[in-house]
């Protein structure tokens, strides 16, 4: 599934370099272009690829997998992601973006936040004609600074107090508001609604928010007699474990053996920039954090290089990691933050 990539033209066109974002749909061994009015809707069982190009040539190019996604997609979306790394000349930062848990730099490309939708190739990129028969559709409305609109069953089984909920109606877009949900949660959740009208609809489809209780006959009619809805709980803020920032260990990543085989470097951090040595790969696994980091040298073989995305999912199963765990992929000289910070100093 990771085999080396032929010396061939690259499937990207010579746009895939400009400043800005670019989102592609795999299908197939090949990116498609997704129409910029589908920006921020995913589908569960499709993987993407989604490039931002910012200023002075930095760039992240983000690996996203869709829960239903096939090991066949993930495959070509891993080998597609190298051959985009290579016709930009290996600058962007590339991280694996795991449906539902994506990561903050990801979610800030959609300020509307994100919309997952249930199906694949088959149903992707098909924009809801207004005049057409509707389809229906229900989402739940989860989160504060990261907002996910996630597919659920078309029933009031499906609804609790605490959440926002948007009804789908193709011509009517129903916004309904859960007693115990606040005022910033309410508020973007209709600020999704009004992206999906304009964005997916053209601006032809009619927003309304309802209020817990005060459900119109139209929502009703599809939903049936509303019974009494489970408690919701506040939304969680997602909080990271300051305890799991330093339960970090080093491995150095080697194809001598002509397999890639992982050597324990350093087992707790702190640790010293010198053990980066240009000429390697190196794992730097924070799985109790939930993120595992690979570190890709200047000098480090074409072999090594290209296998840092595999490398890394294998500490993830090797470690007994969650599935949902991120990852990042550095070049030399394009280090984060966050993985500064497992080092005693940077220069």
């Amino acid at each position: 599934m990771y085999t080396t990539l032929p010396k061939s033209g690259s499937p990207f066109s010579p746009a895939a370099t400009l400043p800005g974002l670019h989102i592609w749909r795999v299908e197939k061994l090949k990116p498609v272009e997704v129409p910029k009015a589908m920006w921020g809707v995913f589908f569960s069982g499709d993987a993407y690829l989604v490039l931002h190009n910012g200023p002075e040539e930095r760039a992240h190019l983000h690996l996203w997998i869709g829960r239903d996604s096939s090991r066949d997609e993930q495959g070509a979306c891993a080998l597609l992601s190298t051959q985009l790394n290579a016709l930009l000349g290996d600058h962007p930062v590339t991280h694996r973006e795991v449906q539902g848990n994506e990561s903050d730099i990801f979610m800030e490309y959609f300020p509307h936040g994100v919309t997952y939708q249930e199906g694949g190739v088959d149903s992707a990129f098909k924009p809801t004609n207004p005049s057409a028969s509707p389809t229906y559709k229900l989402y739940q409305v989860k989160g504060k600074k990261n907002i996910r609109a996630s597919e659920r069953d078309l029933s009031w089984a499906s609804f609790n107090t605490g959440d926002c909920f948007i009804l789908d109606l193709g011509k009517t877009l129903f916004v309904w508001c859960g007693a115990r949900c606040n005022m910033l949660e309410r508020s973007r959740a209709q600020e999704l609604a009004a992206a999906i009208r304009d964005g997916e609809r053209g601006g032809k489809a009619r927003l309304e928010i309802v209020v817990d209780s005060e459900e119109p006959p139209e929502m009703l009619k599809v939903l049936g007699p509303k019974p009494t809805l489970q408690e919701g709980s506040p939304e969680e803020d997602v909080v990271a474990d300051q305890r799991n920032a330093r339960a970090a260990i080093l491995y150095k990543v080697s194809d001598a053996t002509g397999r890639m085989d992982l050597s324990q470097v350093a087992t707790s951090s702190p640790f010293s920039q010198s053990l980066l040595c240009p000429d390697d790969c190196f794992v730097l696994d924070n799985g109790a954090g939930g993120k595992v980091y690979v570190w890709k040298g200047r000098k480090a073989n074409e072999q090594e290089r290209q296998a840092a995305l595999k490398v890394a999912e294998e500490v993830i199963t090797r470690m007994g990691h969650s599935p949902q765990t991120q990852v990042e992929i550095l070049p030399q000289g394009r280090e984060t933050t966050l993985f500064k910070q497992f080092f005693t100093s940077w220069k």
